[in-house]
């Protein structure tokens, strides 16, 4: 009885989180948001943030995909970049091969970090995004990756895009600094 009542009780929690990303935001939003990331869940996409951003590839990192109501992307180590050209941002990837789907029963509510990816389920890379707003027809169809925990005033603040599929139009809000955090 015991071992269910523990159980259950880790169920009620939510997955579990041993480490974590604070990512300190500067443009026209400036602050410090702290992601839980979910090792349970997904532990080869957790792996793989926590490896890119101990790499520091992640500082400078734009946040180039920003829909209102929708969700914040970020991540392209590649084009996103500061002195990068906005015109390719969102294609790049890091040097690191493609990751499996890691897809759970995790809902994409408000805060909620997942992967971006292409059409196909398994091409998961660096990119990622941060939920504004619950969004069901992503659910065990994206890997998430983790939650924000604080900060999300900071998010919210980001400037919105207003070109094509969210594109943000002139100089965007950026990741200055990313720390993987235990």
């Amino acid at each position: 009885m015991r071992k269910l009542i523990a159980a259950l009780a880790v169920v009620a929690a939510g997955p579990a989180a041993a480490t974590g990303l604070e990512i300190e935001v500067a443009g026209e939003a400036n602050g410090t948001v702290t992601v839980d990331l979910y090792e349970d869940l997904a532990p080869a996409h957790v792996e793989r943030l926590t490896t890119l951003a101990n790499e520091g590839a992640y500082d400078g990192v734009w946040f180039h995909r920003v829909i209102d109501g929708f969700m914040a992307q970020t991540g392209d180590v590649v084009y996103a970049k500061d002195g990068g050209d906005m015109r390719n941002a969102g294609m790049g990837k890091s040097s690191y091969p493609d990751l499996p789907a890691e897809f759970s029963s995790e809902s994409f509510e408000r805060g909620v970090v997942g992967m971006a990816r292409s059409q196909n389920p398994n091409s998961a890379n660096s990119q990622f995004f941060i939920m504004f707003e619950p969004a069901p027809h992503l659910n065990g169809q994206y890997t998430v990756i983790g939650k924000v925990t604080s900060g999300m005033d900071v998010i919210d603040a980001l400037k919105r895009g207003t070109g094509p599929n969210g594109s943000v139009i002139g100089t965007p809000d950026r990741m200055a600094k990313v720390t993987v955090t235990e």
